[in-house]
């Protein structure tokens, strides 16, 4: 019990990561109903963008000086990759039968790994990304380091200006009316066009944070990275509720905890020691999504963007 609070902390900031990720997935199903399954590697596009930031700056740039030059190049990176998808991809298959945009979103996610795989320099193995130096920083009794603290700023920021911009602005309230009724909404003069568009961004924008959290926080990043991270995100909005910006991020929170929790303790269960410790973290994240679906299957907080708005 005493390392109770570690973990707590340890699952908090995994499933901000995995909410912010899965903030994607739930942006683009909410408004064109479609499981953009190369959405983890639009994450692994970020992380390399801000690595490349990283790398073109001035040898011995301080890491808090270069954070901000490789959160915007990492941002770009994911969005137009995002922006592309759309574009090229899907937009071509939106009135296709529902088989056709998910086989070629799979097909999407593994040409961008190769595509990273075959031209970056170095990438067949991990890169090194940098982390921040120095001692970690005690917090209600968890130690958090340096560059996790990014991670538990940015997510909080990030949630408070998605809700701000969904709930508040004119192309909020157009995403909800997409969202509800996409013909209706057309008809009243929406460009729903640019409404996907902004959602693929805004999905791809917060991927791009996640990158960068991610490489600071386990200090390398490899061209698989966006398989695992994309399937969690998945399952963390569906947990939540796919289609609710809000339930995105309590999935993530909700499984982030699940497999610190579990990790941690599951192997001390008398009878249970076999099924403890890293190995089975992925299956106790995928029980308690098994379990939460049973009971309700819409996932926690509801299916679309507007139920919460």
């Amino acid at each position: 019990m005493n390392d109770l609070p570690q973990q707590l902390a340890s699952g908090l900031i995994l499933g901000a990561m995995y909410g912010l990720i899965a903030i994607g997935y739930t942006m683009v199903y909410g408004i064109v109903q479609l499981i953009n399954f190369a959405h983890g590697e639009i994450v692994m596009f970020g992380a390399f963008g801000g690595l490349t930031a990283w790398l073109l700056l001035p040898q011995g740039t301080a890491l808090a000086l270069a954070l901000p030059v490789m959160l915007v190049m990492a941002v770009g990176v994911s969005v137009l990759v995002g922006i592309g998808a759309e574009r090229f991809a899907y937009r071509p298959l939106r009135n296709a039968p529902r088989l056709a945009p998910l086989i070629t979103a799979i097909g999407l996610s593994i040409m961008l790994q190769q595509l990273i795989w075959s031209f970056y320099p170095d990438a067949k193995k991990a890169r090194t990304f940098p982390q921040f130096s120095g001692d970690s920083v005690e917090l209600l009794g968890a130690n958090i380091q340096r560059g996790e603290l990014f991670l538990l700023i940015a997510a909080p920021v990030c949630m408070i200006a998605l809700g701000f911009f969904v709930a508040k602005t004119r192309t909020g309230r157009a995403m909800q009316a997409t969202s509800q009724d996409p013909d209706t909404a057309k008809l009243m003069g929406i460009n729903t066009d640019r409404i996907i568009v902004t959602a693929f961004a805004i999905g791809a924008a917060f991927g791009g944070v996640a990158a960068i959290a991610y490489g600071l926080k386990y200090g390398q990043i490899d061209f698989k990275i966006g398989f695992i991270l994309g399937l969690k995100a998945f399952t963390a909005a569906v947990l939540g509720g796919i289609g609710n910006i809000y339930g995105a991020m309590v999935g993530g929170v909700v499984l982030g905890l699940a497999e610190s929790l579990a990790t941690a303790y599951i192997e001390h269960i008398p009878g249970m020691e076999l099924f403890g410790g890293g190995a089975w973290k992925n299956v106790w994240a995928f029980v308690l999504l098994i379990l939460v679906l049973l009971v309700r299957p819409q996932g926690l907080l509801g299916e679309r963007i507007a139920d919460r708005a």
